[in-house]
């Protein structure tokens, strides 16, 4: 590897503008909310029963987007129930942005919002340090498993605040997706990052089998356009190599055999579809669903 290479979250800016531009790219939250509107209603159904309140966690909330789709669908099945909605997101600048969001959102009347600018680990820390533990009726991990040390420990910590009839819900890439390919393939080739780690869905289930934890798991198709990647000298292209590999400046870093291969490798069938013109890479989602 060459040693000019360094990892993409050594610089959150460009990070954050990698990871814009891959959103406006792909299916992603398209993907997500056709999770919410198919599937989300009949995991939430049972809920908030009997309850005066649902109290929501969200771990690694980012912007919010997705959260307040959660919250959507959780007021619609009990429209005159109070919802205590918490977030822990150690971005102060996606904080930011959720703010702004609720603030322009109507019906909101009845949901409490509350944010912690921490990691999920801080929290954990913080909540194990208290003597009484919240309990909470839905909880979810959109995305945020990669840049968690200890997953197994993490999953158990979770599971144990759930309540009556509660839910936990964890979108990650799926074991089918061009990711896994691409991590198995080039991970030792790039730069190695403590802050991320490579886990798919087949990861996780493996993980909560071995926890003895009961799980549903639904795939769903999301594609990420990355035609731009094969043509030189412009900024999507830099932005998108740089997402793809976890690089920073990618195109301009990295050795010549590398990107030679990979230009090579994300256009065939394993990786990504062509349609139109267009390679879509394969960037399907998992949503894993373990109940209390």
């Amino acid at each position: 590897m060459a040693s000019s290479m360094r990892s993409l979250f050594s610089d959150h800016g460009r990070y954050v503008e990698s990871f814009r531009r891959f959103l406006s790219h792909s299916t992603e939250h398209q993907c997500m909310q056709e999770f919410m509107d198919k599937k989300l209603p009949g995991i939430i159904a049972r809920i908030g029963d009997t309850k005066s309140e649902i109290k929501i966690l969200s771990i690694g909330g980012g912007a919010g987007e997705i959260d307040l789709q959660i919250v959507s669908k959780v007021q619609a099945q009990y429209p005159r129930v109070c919802i205590n909605n918490e977030v822990v997101e150690p971005s102060a600048e996606q904080i930011a942005k959720y703010k702004e969001l609720v603030a322009k959102t109507s019906n909101l009347e009845n949901v409490k919002f509350a944010w912690h600018n921490e990691t999920s680990s801080e929290y954990q820390r913080r909540m194990l340090e208290k003597k009484e533990v919240q309990k909470w009726d839905f909880i979810h991990m959109i995305q945020m498993l990669y840049y968690v040390k200890d997953i197994p420990a993490t999953l158990k910590f979770f599971h144990s605040l759930l309540g009556t009839n509660a839910k936990i819900l964890i979108i990650v890439v799926s074991g089918s997706s061009g990711w896994d390919k691409l991590w198995r393939k080039y991970g030792s080739r790039l730069p190695q990052d403590d802050l991320c780690l490579y886990v798919t869905s087949d990861d996780l289930t493996q993980m909560l089998d071995n926890l003895g934890l009961k799980y549903e798991c639904y795939d769903f198709l999301s594609t990420l356009d990355i035609s731009d990647c094969f043509t030189d000298g412009n900024e999507t292209a830099d932005l998108l190599w740089d997402f793809l590999t976890e690089t920073c400046n990618f195109n301009a870093t990295a050795p010549p055999d590398l990107k030679a291969e990979l230009v090579k490798d994300l256009q065939e069938p394993e990786f990504s579809t062509k349609k139109e013109g267009k390679v879509l890479f394969n960037n399907n989602l998992s949503f894993i669903v373990i109940g209390a």
